[in-house]
């Protein structure tokens, strides 16, 4: 049960880079250009992030099969939930710009909104809590990445909720209420997975590598790609580098 609190005090700590940017993203409001750096940025890093510790660390505990299967499956479910989100207003979640819908325009598409932050925060949260499965210590390269990727989540999304006439109860309980879910994720994680056989488990991780890796391509790189353009990948390989001597130490 401590490994299980742990887990969940970690997953709060990593959701708690949201709340980090919403507050950037809705009260200090940076120029668009540097919201799609910051998100290039936060690409790279979770990029590294499923490359090192999720899809490497799967292979090895279950081999080839449950890895490719669980991530084939992870990007499936992530994107049929994502085509029915976006059409119910939440296509441009992630966005800083003017393209999120208002409640006005779009009855609805608040919780949409909701519930596609959540669809995009829970695998994060779930791999943080798996990494305490067998004895050792949270993988702090994960973590890090979890929370460094969060802050232009947070950031890019709040701006785009400001403009889109959302007010501030609603952006801060959202971010909030996630932030509180990433823990209990976390919780979850180290408990229900720590049950499950290596095989199960290499497939679970698989899935949310899956997951991530979709999310980071459909809505986290059409944002940092919009304003930041042929600096997006640049910036992108600087967060991966980063997370990666990150990993290293």
């Amino acid at each position: 049960m401590e490994e299980a609190l742990v887990a969940g005090g970690w997953g709060l700590l990593a959701g708690g880079g949201l709340l980090i940017g919403a507050f950037v993203g809705y009260d200090l409001r940076m120029s668009a250009r540097a919201v799609a750096l910051v998100m290039a940025f936060g690409s790279g890093i979770l990029i590294a992030a499923v490359t090192f510790d999720l899809v490497t660390d799967a292979h090895e505990r279950g081999g080839l099969t449950p890895t490719l299967l669980g991530a084939l499956a992870g990007t499936g479910l992530y994107t049929g939930a994502n085509v029915l989100l976006a059409r119910r207003g939440a296509r441009h979640r992630k966005r800083s710009g003017g393209q999120q819908p208002s409640e006005a325009e779009r009855p609805g598409s608040g919780n949409a909104i909701a519930l596609g932050a959540l669809l995009d925060g829970i695998p994060e949260s779930v791999v943080i809590g798996a990494s305490l499965i067998g004895g050792g210590g949270v993988s702090a390269a994960t973590v890090a990445a979890v929370f460094i990727s969060n802050v232009p989540e947070g950031l890019s999304s709040s701006a785009g909720m400001r403009r889109s006439g959302r007010d501030r109860r609603y952006v801060f309980g959202l971010w909030c209420g996630i932030t509180v879910i990433s823990g209990m994720s976390a919780l979850l994680g180290r408990t229900v997975l720590g049950t499950m056989p290596d095989a199960a488990l290499a497939a679970v991780s698989a899935l949310a590598a899956g997951a991530i890796l979709s999310m980071i391509a459909d809505t986290m790189i059409p944002e940092a790609f919009e304003r930041a353009h042929l600096l997006t990948g640049l910036v992108t390989v600087l967060g991966f580098l980063a997370a990666f001597a990150l990993s290293q130490s």
